[in-house]
């Protein structure tokens, strides 16, 4: 936020594409007409552009603030009557919710999986494949073991290895 205030493109670009969908979520909801509702999330990222000096992080997370922006601008195209048909009252539309993840957890979850597919990029080709098929399949010590051809103990050393080591990377 502090970026787009100063005026960089790119940091607006960033917010489009971090919270357009939960945004236009919100004021699909309210304006129950598609495109009214691309025409408020517009509104909403023109207003972004020229207001972002006004956000404040201690009142409200980005995502938060720009939620109830969006809210506000549907509201207000409600409110002048020319969006009728499939529109809620507008003394529901201040009750509906936004039940979707916030854009910031999924940005965090996002980084998280970034990371550790880095990590596991990180690990010699046997560990990698071996942790890869133990926890995305499921498969089992002595499973790996055998379809690998390798002693149990050999299997185990080598996710023990692994993960101490993917651990390691995750950390800094």
């Amino acid at each position: 936020m502090a970026r787009l205030a100063n005026g960089d493109r790119s940091a607006l670009e960033f917010i489009y594409n971090a919270t357009s969908a939960k945004l236009f979520g919100i004021c699909l909801r309210i304006l129950g007409e598609r495109n009214e509702a691309e025409d408020a999330l517009q509104d909403v990222y023109v207003n972004l552009w020229r207001s972002a000096d006004r956000y404040d992080p201690e009142r409200a997370s980005p995502i938060s603030w720009l939620a109830t922006f969006a809210r506000n601008r549907a509201i207000d195209r409600l409110r002048t009557g020319k969006v009728q048909r499939g529109a809620v009252p507008v003394d529901e539309a201040m009750e509906i919710t936004d039940d979707a993840p916030l854009a910031d957890a999924m940005l965090e979850t996002e980084q998280r999986n970034e990371k550790i597919h880095h990590c596991l990029g990180e690990l010699e080709e046997r560990q990698q494949d071996a942790i890869r098929t133990a926890f995305f399949n499921g498969a089992t010590y002595a499973e790996l073991a055998e379809t690998r051809d390798v002693p149990l103990g050999t299997m185990k050393s080598w996710v023990r290895r692994g993960l101490a080591k993917l651990k390691r990377c995750l950390e800094i």
